[in-house]
């Protein structure tokens, strides 16, 4: 039997054209057809927004007599082939396979043993810019609202990463503390760390430079991590996980700014009365009396 097998993502909100053409165009000479949906280990992303079942359930949609089967992602090239092609001979044992794909497809990376054929693009078709062009639009229906439920509580619970910064000053005698605009209490500088830092060392650094300008600091020294009672994540799944980081200074005026409206140097040793005044953020309390514990009288 010849079996014809597109291997694809269709990452898309709607079958398109070129999807449609490419599915008829391989079905009219073929007596089976299976699609192949690659299945990416991240759980809801821009590049892969959309899980399995959603993606099979829009094909079978529109043509309910196609196979339709999960291939899963692997970082290894011959591994994946070679899963694909157990997978293919386990649902149709003695079957004759030709694998099709078109612009951008699998083939480069395909070491298995059945044909393949790369067929050529129907129209100009961007799955990347069609995800882009749906994401700024809003529906008022039942069915958009539920789909927003369905991708939240079809994601894994996140950590979300930040950087907070004792920065000190003569001799480790001083440490410097600044305040946001949003409280009066006093608190490391820091924040969230972002996909292009190249670590949090360098996340740390960035933060440090946003929020106190330009200042020269020795090397960035890990403290502590441990995970922040935010009032913004209070009541979420999510949470944060912040990681505290020391820092000589060395040169510089530290000059308030982004987020940060007032900076100032207090005294190692009277910063435990600051706590007891209440006077310091209290998700901060925890990382500043280590430093106290460990950098006082040392």
């Amino acid at each position: 039997m010849k079996i014809a097998v597109i291997i694809a993502r269709f990452q898309t909100p709607y079958l398109h054209e070129g999807h449609k053409q490419l599915i008829d165009t391989v079905s009219k000479e073929h007596a089976k057809l299976i699609i192949l949906l690659g299945v990416s280990p991240i759980m809801g992303s821009r590049k892969n927004p959309y899980d399995y079942h959603t993606r099979e359930k829009m094909i079978k949609k529109d043509y309910p007599e196609v196979i339709v089967l999960p291939v899963s992602d692997h970082p290894s090239d011959k591994v994946w082939s070679d899963s694909l092609d157990s997978l293919l001979k386990s649902v149709f044992p003695g079957g004759s396979f030709t694998l099709f794909g078109s612009r951008d497809s699998f083939i480069p990376y395909y070491t298995g043993h059945f044909t393949t054929v790369e067929l050529p693009a129907h129209g100009d078709y961007n799955a990347t810019e069609l995800r882009k062009q749906y994401a700024e639009l809003v529906f008022d229906s039942k069915d958009f609202r539920a789909g927003i439920l369905y991708a939240y509580y079809n994601q894994y619970t996140k950590v979300y990463p930040t950087v907070d910064v004792a920065m000190f000053r003569n001799n480790k005698t001083e440490l410097l503390l600044g305040k946001k605009a949003n409280s009066p209490k006093w608190r490391f500088i820091g924040g969230f760390a972002d996909p292009e830092d190249e670590s949090y060392e360098a996340a740390a650094l960035r933060e440090l430079g946003e929020e106190c300008g330009e200042v020269e600091v020795g090397e960035m020294t890990y403290e502590t991590s441990h995970r922040v009672n935010d009032w913004r994540y209070r009541n979420e799944a999510d949470k944060i996980i912040t990681l505290l980081f020391s820092c000589d200074h060395i040169s510089g005026q530290p000059t308030a700014s982004d987020d940060i409206v007032d900076v100032a140097w207090f005294k190692l040793n009277e910063l435990q009365n600051m706590i007891d005044q209440e006077l310091v953020n209290h998700e901060h309390i925890k990382m500043l009396k280590l430093i106290i514990g460990k950098y006082l009288n040392k």
